[in-house]
């Protein structure tokens, strides 16, 4: 058998691996994102809720929105809006994890195993897991940030129909037309710095704290390579990463749904470091853990739906334990 012949008789996941890790872990990821996606939307509303920079500026004049908690906006979501819109902007948000999942995934893997050289059953260290975590997510985050913004102006859009405010978008199509004619190709990216920081501080608790807390659970105690261990795992990604990357997501949203110029430039904020300043002198140090409680809420079950589904949809398709 010829050399290119043996080739073409290798299990896919084989041949591709890179390609195959990637298409792996994007429906996982697609999986994980419509299960949870009301949680990521009700967070998205309370992150908006009280912006100091909007009512300075006026945008809300007349218009006083109650504080609500994570249950009374999700609830006041289907009320006045109807169930279906716990879902809205759910489509740029699959499109969104297709990209971030699945280059995030690769990336990390390839720098763990070729570039920061771990040894199967030894011992990682925790350094070269944070960097690799953090390395993987803001790559993938750079890369998936178009769809973000789509993801979360359309998160919004229900919100301005009750305000009275135009509908901005027809759907996910026209948003990220409207915004290339508006802004440009820069504008695509708008808000890129703090959803790059973001991902990297959620990654490093989220890939590097399911991979380090998974291979201390196999090497130090009797735990085998199981649902067992994978959802232990992925409980504590999913709080660490909550914890570490609340901050910058709030940032990263207020940024995002600002209104722009036609030059694509933000009205509210001049960048991510002023967001940052203006929301903590306006609302308080606290106002940046907005949305935490959903946001965890949505991260535990996210990383453990979609951890348990990767590991499975890998052993199913022949490829190697995370």
């Amino acid at each position: 058998m010829s050399p290119a012949e043996e080739e073409r008789s290798l299990p896919l996941p084989e041949r591709w691996p890179r390609a195959s890790k990637f298409a792996l872990s994007a429906c996982a990821a697609a999986v994980a994102e419509l299960v949870t996606f009301p949680l990521d939307l009700t967070k998205t509303r309370l992150q908006i809720q009280g912006e100091a920079a909007v009512r300075r500026d006026g945008a809300a004049a007349g218009r006083a929105v109650p504080y609500r908690g994570m249950l009374r906006t999700a609830a006041g979501i289907a009320q006045e809006e109807g169930v279906w819109k716990l879902w809205q902007g759910a489509t740029p948000a699959v499109y969104r994890h297709i990209v971030y999942t699945g280059v995030r995934m690769v990336t990390y893997e390839h720098l763990r195993d070729s570039v920061l050289g771990r040894v199967e059953g030894e011992s990682f260290p925790l350094w070269k897991a944070v960097v690799g975590g953090m390395s993987a997510g803001a790559i993938g985050q750079f890369f998936a940030s178009p769809t973000d913004l789509v993801k979360v102006q359309m998160q919004m859009e229900g919100k301005r129909k009750l305000e009275g405010k135009p509908l901005r978008f027809r759907g996910v199509h026209h948003a990220f037309l409207k915004i290339l004619s508006e802004g440009g190709v820069r504008g695509l990216w708008a808000g890129w710095v703090p959803n790059v920081q973001r991902a990297a501080l959620v990654n490093m608790g989220d890939l590097t704290t399911y991979d380090s807390v998974k291979h201390f659970l196999l090497l130090n105690t009797t735990l085998v390579d199981n649902s067992v261990t994978h959802s232990v795992s992925s409980a504590c990604s999913g709080l660490v990463a909550a914890v570490l990357g609340t901050p910058a997501d709030v940032v990263k949203t207020r940024i995002m749904n600002q209104p722009r110029d036609k030059q694509g430039r933000g009205l509210l904020y001049k960048s991510s470091m002023d967001c940052l300043i203006q929301t903590i002198q306006g609302e308080g140090f606290m106002s940046l853990y907005k949305g935490f409680i959903p946001t965890w809420m949505r991260m535990a079950p996210w990383s453990l739906v979609f951890w348990l589904t990767y590991e499975q949809i890998r052993r199913m398709c022949g490829v190697t334990s995370f």
